[in-house]
């Protein structure tokens, strides 16, 4: 069975902290690179950070040095930690496998809320 599970957004002041998670099926967890996507209201999925199974990271310039992305191969979870927080993180996010095909499927997300 297919699963993504995303949890522990929130509302935020700036400047605050969230910790996601993202509970995968091993299918698309194991072995495959994942990534945190972002989607804020009228914009394109955009990408965050990307994590492979060895560990290799990559950030997007805009969370470099505020966001903090790994994984628990054993509990095939993926996690966010976003410090610093600023008003421009608002979106709902996402995680799958990286990169990602167009029919691959997507879990319901959760929504950052981050307040000025």
């Amino acid at each position: 069975q297919v699963q993504l599970v995303e949890s522990g957004g929130g509302l935020v002041q700036a400047g605050g902290s969230l910790r996601l998670s993202c509970a995968a099926s091993g299918s698309i967890f194991r072995f495959n690179a994942m990534g945190w996507y972002r989607q804020a209201p009228g914009k394109q999925r955009e990408l965050v950070a990307t994590i492979t199974w060895l560990r290799t990271i990559k950030y997007a310039d805009s969370v470099k040095g505020r966001f903090t992305i790994s994984r628990d191969n054993a509990k095939d979870t993926v996690y966010l930690q976003m410090n610093s927080l600023k008003p421009e993180d608002t979106a709902v996010y996402y995680c799958n496998r990286y990169p990602y095909s167009p029919n691959d499927y997507w879990g319901q997300g959760t929504q950052v809320t981050v307040s000025s």
